[in-house]
C-alpha cells in the first residue's frame, strides 16, 4: 500500500485494540501483544465468506489506514466503548490499494 499522505486521515477517529493472529500453538490459537491502532468503526450486519469459504454474518466492519500492519483473518479486535467494548474475531480481510492510482488505499476487516 502507499505510504504517503493519506487522503482519508481524518476519518480515523476511533482506536481498536487489535490481537493479530500469530500461528496455533499447543493450547490453541497464539496471538500477539494488543496493538491501539486507529480506524473507523461501523457496525451492521453484512454476508460474508468466512475463512472456510462459507457464508457468515458480520456485524461490523473496521477500517484502518494503509499504514497499520495486515490484520490476518482469525486475529481479534476490541472495539471501542460506543461499539460495545466487546471482542470481536476476523472473518475477512479486504485490502483496498490503487496500485499508486490516486484512490485512497485502506484495510478493512469484518468481524463476527
Amino acid at each position: 500500500m502507499v505510504t504517503g499522505r493519506d487522503p482519508l486521515r481524518r476519518m480515523w477517529v476511533h482506536m481498536a485494540v487489535v490481537r493479530r493472529l500469530e500461528g496455533d500453538g499447543a493450547f490453541g490459537p497464539q496471538f500477539s501483544a494488543p496493538i491501539g491502532e486507529p480506524c473507523l468503526v461501523s457496525n451492521g450486519s453484512k454476508l460474508v465468506r468466512g475463512p472456510d469459504g462459507a457464508e457468515v454474518v458480520s456485524t461490523a466492519s473496521v477500517a484502518f489506514p494503509p499504514t497499520v500492519a495486515l490484520v490476518p483473518v482469525g486475529s481479534e479486535v476490541l472495539l471501542p466503548a460506543e461499539f460495545g467494548g466487546r471482542t470481536a474475531l476476523v472473518l475477512a480481510t479486504n485490502i483496498g490499494d490503487g496500485g499508486g492510482l490516486p484512490t485512497p488505499d485502506n484495510q478493512t476487516v469484518n468481524l463476527e
